[in-house]
């Protein structure tokens, strides 16, 4: 039967003895863990950044009414064509509406499906903003603020104001930061929307945001919903657009192909509008778990370096062991114990090191004119990232241990001390 406390005994004043080796051992564990988890919960949130700024802004599914020609043209309707090949030349798109076809029913539908987290409805309106002599083109987009701000997340966006400030505002409008800038306008200003047709209403600047995208803060606003729908003359029922957000990401391609279907609507899912989206975040997923796993690796090779000529120096003391009634086996567990009591030691130092890193980068400041909302690098501190260290320090001063001790458990005693 095994003494654990006479091997775990000797294990320790082998640690204690050669105590340099022992700190080069742990050190070793200690920076590649600590190493780890400062890259992995960098770069992680770094992406996670990255990637919120497309979907937040981007809906899982978009439904819209799309301006194309007509699949069949008047000529295939004339009987006397019916069998031939018809060549139609500049092709005008057909006179269709921007209203989607009983967008309130479907919006109802939409809510009542499990797999739906949200449905917002939209009216897009192309507008000028004057302001003295300034006219810019743009985009005045009609939403739901408060479903908007739960589904998308545009409260992070806002900069100045609030999205209460808007939804309290019969004629409140959230600007762009672009065109704030180049229109020197400040809260509380107010300036003028003028439609396609000529149709000119005030509206008062209830806030700024900033998506981080510079084509969408030099040309885009929100406003109320209703705000947009009296702007161009429209009733309650006038909705263009329909947002969804999903529980699962992963649903969307198939759900919009369904969608499409059942209500004859154009529908586009994430991927089929960001189509580098997902490429990019894969990619640097990869690049970032490639040189995390890298450095593990690394680490593992250093202990077992280290614990291989911990036992050559302690061949002596094996002989010895041996000759007084020790087992292979228990040689063995006397250098996994050392190897394990390594990892354990080296793995939490590691796990405070790079935990430490991580807040002191997680307060560095980071400015960026295109995220004003942004004060700080962003990192992630997912729990599971700490447990894969611990994990991977004992499993690799395991494996470095065992090879060595294995070793060691094969010497014969009798030529060790003849050879002394």
């Amino acid at each position: 039967m095994t003494n654990w406390i006479v091997i775990l005994g000797i294990a320790k004043t082998h640690l204690v003895t050669k105590m340099k080796s022992t700190i080069t051992a742990s050190l070793g564990v200690t920076f590649g863990i600590g190493a780890y988890i400062t890259l992995v919960s960098f770069m992680t949130g770094l992406n996670k950044m990255l990637d919120d700024l497309i979907v937040n802004q981007t809906p899982h599914i978009h439904l819209y009414n799309e301006i194309a020609p007509s699949e069949k043209q008047p000529v295939a309707l004339y009987a006397d064509f019916k069998d031939a090949f018809n060549i139609v030349h500049s092709i005008k798109p057909k006179h269709s509406q921007k209203k989607i076809h009983n967008a309130l029913p479907i919006l109802n539908h939409l809510k009542r499906n499990p797999e739906v987290r949200g449905a917002t409805p939209q009216v897009r309106a192309q507008v000028f903003y004057l302001s003295g002599s300034i006219e810019l083109g743009g985009n005045l987009i009609g939403v739901d603020i408060m479903e908007e701000n739960r589904l998308s997340n545009i409260q992070d966006y806002i900069f100045e104001g609030s999205p209460q400030a808007l939804q309290n505002s019969d004629n409140g409008i959230l600007l762009g930061a672009g065109l704030a800038k180049k229109m020197s306008l400040s809260v509380g200003d107010r300036l003028q929307v003028s439609t396609v047709k000529g149709t000119v209403f005030p509206l008062k600047i209830v806030g700024f945001y900033q998506s981080g995208i510079a084509d969408i803060d030099d040309t885009q606003s929100y406003v109320n919903l209703k705000t947009v729908q009296n702007i161009l003359g429209e009733a309650a029922n006038y909705i263009t657009d329909i947002n969804i957000k999903l529980h699962q990401l992963k649903n969307a391609p198939l759900m919009a192909q369904k969608l499409s279907r059942q209500f004859n609507i154009k529908a586009i899912d994430i991927n089929e509008a960001n189509a580098q989206f997902e490429t990019g975040t894969t990619i640097r997923n990869l690049i970032t778990y490639a040189v995390s796993i890298t450095l593990l690796i690394v680490a593992g090779f250093g202990i077992y370096n280290i614990l291989n000529m911990l036992i050559y120096e302690k061949m002596n003391d094996i002989a010895i062991l041996k000759a007084t009634g020790f087992s292979g086996i228990d040689v063995q567990l006397i250098f996994m114990s050392q190897a394990i009591i390594i990892g354990f030691v080296g793995g939490i130092l590691g796990l405070l090191i790079g935990y430490s890193l991580s807040v002191m980068i997680d307060n560095v400041a980071f400015e960026t004119e295109a995220l004003p909302t942004i004060t700080t690098y962003p990192v992630n501190f997912n729990p599971w990232f700490y447990v894969i260290g611990i994990t991977f320090a004992l499993l690799s001063t395991f494996i470095a241990g065992y090879l060595p001790s294995n070793k060691a458990k094969r010497i014969d005693p009798v030529r060790i001390i003849r050879g002394s």
